[in-house]
């Protein structure tokens, strides 16, 4: 007889990781334009934190699931949805709201528009942790600042998983990263991963070390998604005509804008979210397309910090919380 119920997770109130609660539920059926993805792995992401807290671009509404990325076997599709979808392994784009959809579960119901198959040669686990990094480096780096042999990049929290993606696709691209981190304790493993220089940000000079490695230029791209205070030291940083793309709001406090070093470089602050190439069926073919080959190359590899079991839902909130990870937490199902 086949199963009724899955377990998914929900939260009943905003707040830290222990407000995650593993419930059982009845299996769902895909209404129009969706698939039910039996899931085999998850990857964590720092927007799913945000969204708990209340502290996202959108706000849950109680009770609520979670999660963008998922990994597993089309089970069921749509009315709508091609039957050629079942039994095919796919991961899912970050292409919708949690506020509608979310993929910490043994199932979940998610658009068919946000499938995508990864290379073969991944596992789940790697298949997870493909998409929200690379494309939301994709964006930044690729589509908009069009990065090219040569061009300073830093990256900042650069041993996140999006600053991991970040490294490897400026490498691919002929230019040189600047990574930063706070301590040396991260500085081998993004070395490792393909980082031209590092900066420890608590131990060097962040505007000195960029100018001395630029030959005096400042770095053409800044891709950063802290914000707070330290975007006046970025923009110092920065090449004339630079751009720093600010892709999150990890700081405790507001951003300022860095008003006299931006008018006498003529710099751009730019707020920027995967949701700008996602949002464009001719932009997220593309950025799918440039992914999955570069991943099928070997150019791009996912690098995952932990597993944690699906039962240890909320220990790998913790730990992600914890800041110690480099690269990508997964959930397997």
């Amino acid at each position: 007889m086949a199963k009724e119920t899955a377990k998914i997770v929900r939260f009943h109130a905003l707040g830290g990781p222990e407000v995650l609660k593993i419930q059982e539920e009845a299996i769902p059926e895909p209404g129009k334009g969706e698939v039910r993805l039996n899931v085999k792995a998850i990857g964590l992401n720092r927007a799913e934190v945000m969204f708990r807290r209340g502290q996202y671009l959108e706000s849950p509404v109680l009770p609520s699931k979670l999660g963008y990325e998922a990994a597993g076997v089309v089970a069921a599709v749509g009315p709508d949805v091609g039957k050629g979808w079942l039994g095919k392994k796919a991961s899912t784009l970050p292409a919708f709201l949690m506020t509608n959809y979310g993929v910490y579960g043994e199932v979940a119901i998610v658009p068919a528009s946000a499938l995508a198959v990864y290379p073969e040669k991944l596992t789940p686990e790697e298949g997870t942790s493909i998409w929200m990094q690379y494309l939301t480096a994709y964006g930044a780096l690729i589509e908009h600042a069009q990065i090219t042999k040569g061009d300073f990049v830093v990256i900042t929290a650069a041993s996140s998983s999006v600053g991991i993606a970040a490294i490897e696709m400026v490498k691919a691209e002929g230019a040189i990263s600047i990574a930063t981190t706070r301590t040396s304790k991260k500085k081998a493993t993004l070395t490792e991963v393909g980082a031209t220089h590092v900066i420890m940000t608590e131990e060097e000079n962040l505007v000195e070390r960029v100018k001395e490695i630029s030959g005096g230029k400042g770095a053409r791209v800044i891709f950063d998604p802290i914000g707070g205070r330290g975007i006046e030291l970025l923009a110092q940083a920065a090449a004339v005509g630079g751009t720093i793309f600010e892709y999150g709001a990890l700081a405790p406090e507001p951003t300022p804008f860095p008003l006299f070093t931006a008018l006498s470089k003529g710099l751009s602050v730019r707020g920027y979210t995967l949701r700008e190439i996602l949002g464009d069926p001719k932009l997220k073919v593309k950025a799918v397309q440039y992914v999955f080959e570069h991943v099928k190359a070997g150019d791009f590899k996912p690098r995952i910090d932990r597993v944690f079991p699906f039962a240890q839902i909320v220990e790998a909130h913790r730990y992600m919380e914890s800041n110690q990870q480099i690269g990508k937490i997964v959930v397997t199902v």
